[in-house]
């Protein structure tokens, strides 16, 4: 049975993710610095739907970005045949504040698994970049062949800095990784910080919410169980060293997201327009085509389906009656 190692597992898409792999017949191990960039608790609840799993080793409180030995030791452990990696510190804004946060994490983490990966031989390392690497590029949709070295933030520079250094540990000691650049994701169990969960939270408590750029901004907003698909069919592919677009495809307004909130919620949202906030970009849009041609997966979920989807699951979480 082929033993995958998940960092992050307690984080968003690592939660759906190691769900995933236990219900497809991995043996999964877990590990996870639960810090408290936002609420712990619900990091501990997405835990609770996966402890139990038949084929859930365990969970470890690891802080693997400060203390590689101990990673070094979980390694030699369990010997894992596949690693993703979808532990870091997340957040553009949250980068314009406290940027040694992201060298530790994001840079120096990422040093400590690709060095043991090297060490004990792991066939095959997944990673988690990002849409933010492509900056303030105005050719759309993004592509995989585009230079990425107009970086809007600061959390782009990390995560661009993990693509470089995934690509020589390939060239210099034969590495096999994929990095994974996902696309404004979305759904049930999402952070708090995010903007479908900030939207639905305010207009349910009749609290206006702050939209930026005059609400003249598009995402390719891509639904979680996509992404989760994506990974899923990359683990398995044959595919050598190469860097993945996961994204909808299909951008959207802002505007037209929200307005898919209020619908869904039966309730009208109080708008605040705000300026462009520094860091952030006007638009993301995604070509898939390499995703597809690779795996033959096309993510489909529309932002209707994936609101409606979340909102149900925060209606029951936080027990909210309309």
């Amino acid at each position: 049975m082929t033993k995958i190692l998940v960092t992050g597992c307690a984080g968003f898409i690592g939660f759906h993710v190691s769900k995933m792999l236990c219900d497809n017949g991995y043996q999964v191990v877990g590990i996870d610095n639960m810090n408290d960039y936002y609420d712990v608790q619900l990091k501990k609840d997405r835990l609770q739907k996966v402890i139990y799993e038949e084929n859930y080793i365990g969970f470890d409180d690891v802080d693997f970005f400060k203390n590689p030995i101990r990673l070094k030791h979980l390694f030699e452990d369990y010997k894992f045949d596949k690693v993703i990696h979808l532990g870091a510190q997340a957040g553009v804004r949250h980068s314009l504040e406290h940027p040694q946060d992201y060298i530790d994490n994001n840079i120096t983490g990422f040093l400590n698994i690709i060095e043991c990966c090297k060490k004990y031989d792991v066939k095959k390392l997944l990673y988690a970049s990002s849409s933010s690497v492509y900056g303030h590029h105005v050719d759309m949709p993004f592509s995989e062949d585009q230079p990425c070295n107009i970086p809007a933030n600061f959390y782009a520079v990390t995560k661009k800095c993990n693509e470089g250094m995934a690509y020589s540990y390939n060239r210099l000691y034969g590495l096999n990784s994929i990095g994974l650049r996902f696309f404004t994701v979305y759904g049930p169990w999402g952070r708090p910080d995010m903007a479908l969960f900030l939207f639905t939270k305010a207009i349910i408590e009749g609290k206006p919410i702050d939209v930026y750029n005059n609400g003249d901004m598009s995402r390719d907003f891509t639904y979680v169980d996509d992404i989760v698909e994506g990974i899923k069919e990359l683990l398995i592919t044959d595919c050598q060293n190469n860097i993945f677009n996961i994204g909808c495809g299909r951008p959207s307004q802002l505007m037209t997201f929200i307005a898919e909130i209020e619908n869904k919620l039966g309730m009208p949202a109080i708008i605040n327009k705000m300026p462009m906030q520094p860091g952030d970009i006007k638009s993301t849009y995604c070509d898939t085509s390499r995703l597809e041609l690779e795996t033959g997966y096309k993510p489909t979920t529309t932002i209707k389906e994936g609101i409606s989807k979340f909102v149900d699951w925060y209606l029951e979480y936080y027990g909210v009656e309309l």
